[in-house]
C-alpha cells in the first residue's frame, strides 16, 4: 500500500536541484536509530576479523583498521535493515529528489574512530564508478551527533563549486582517496544530531576532516537512483527496486 507521509519540508525539493543538497535534522525514529548503530558494531568486528585473516580483498581499498571504515553491502547480510532502506521517510526523500521510480544502489557504514579517525578528500561519489552512469541520490544518517570536532562532512553547494558536474578526480597517495578539487571555499559544514541526515546528489563535492573527540562518529550511507545503475561482478553494487510511479515495490511492498 502506498503511503505518501510528505514529511520533506516546502523548498528542500528545490534546494536539491539547485544547490544539490539539503539537510534534515530530524527523520529517523530511535528503534530505526538503535538498530543501524547494533549493526554497524556488527559489521566493524566482522571487518577487523576480515583483515586480520588477510581477506583484503572484502574490503574498501579506503578503509583503514582502527582508524576509518567504509563498510560496503551490510544489506541483504542483515536483513533487518529493511526497516529503514525501504521506510516510508526514505520514500519521502526519495520521491522529492529522484522523482517517483527509485532503486536501492548501494550501502555503507562509514566510520571514523576516536581521536585517530582520518580525513576524507574533497570528492564527488561518482567519481568512484567507473561506468558512465546518472547521478544517484547520497542519504548520509548521523548515528552520533555529528559535529566539525568528530569530523562530519562539509557539502560544496554547486553555486560555489562543480555545477552539478562530474569532474576529473586524481588518487591520493597513502589514503587511495580520490580528489577533484583543489579550491579554498571551505564548503558548509553539516552539524546534525544523531537521527539527521544530508541528502546530496552523487556529483556534489563533500570532504570531511579527522574525528578529534574520544568518542566515534559513526553514519550510514544509502544511495538511491532513478534507474537501475550499472551493474559489476565482484562489488556490493544493487538494483532493488524501491517505488514505482510513486508506490512501494520493493522488499516492504504490503499490497
Amino acid at each position: 500500500m502506498d503511503k505518501h507521509t510528505d514529511q520533506i519540508p516546502d523548498g528542500f525539493a528545490a534546494q536539491f536541484r539547485e544547490e544539490g543538497y539539503f539537510l534534515l535534522d530530524h527523520v529517523v525514529p530511535p528503534d530505526d536509530l538503535d538498530m543501524l548503530r547494533g549493526i554497524c558494531g556488527e559489521a566493524i568486528t566482522d571487518t577487523d576479523d576480515r583483515i586480520d585473516r588477510g581477506d583484503v580483498g572484502t574490503v574498501a581499498a579506503i578503509t583503514h583498521k582502527g582508524r576509518r571504515y567504509f563498510i560496503d553491502g551490510a544489506y541483504p547480510r542483515w536483513p533487518q535493515l529493511e526497516s529503514y532502506l525501504f521506510s516510508d521517510y526514505m520514500a519521502d526523500v526519495c520521491r522529492a529528489t529522484l522523482g517517483p521510480n527509485v532503486y536501492l544502489f548501494k550501502n555503507q557504514f562509514v566510520v571514523k574512530c576516536a581521536e585517530v579517525g582520518m580525513k576524507f578528500a574533497w570528492h564527488q561519489d561518482s567519481s568512484y564508478i567507473a561506468e558512465p552512469h546518472a547521478p544517484y541520490l547520497t542519504t548520509w544518517c548521523a548515528l552520533d551527533d555529528v559535529t566539525e570536532q568528530n569530523g562530519t562532512i562539509h557539502l560544496l553547494p554547486w553555486s560555489r563549486g562543480g555545477g552539478g558536474k562530474l569532474h576529473e578526480h586524481r588518487r591520493e597517495d597513502g589514503t587511495n582517496d580520490l580528489v577533484g578539487y583543489d579550491g579554498d571555499d571551505p564548503g558548509t559544514p553539516v552539524n546534525l544530531p544523531a537521527g539527521g541526515m544530508a541528502v546530496f546528489s552523487s556529483v556534489t563535492f563533500h570532504r570531511s576532516g579527522a574525528n578529534t573527540t574520544d568518542q566515534a562518529r559513526r553514519v550510514y550511507l544509502a544511495a538511491y537512483s532513478s534507474v537501475p545503475m550499472p551493474l559489476k561482478e565482484g562489488t556490493t553494487r544493487q538494483a532493488v527496486p524501491f517505488l514505482k510511479d510513486g508506490d512501494f515495490v520493493g522488499p516492504v511492498d504490503d499490497t
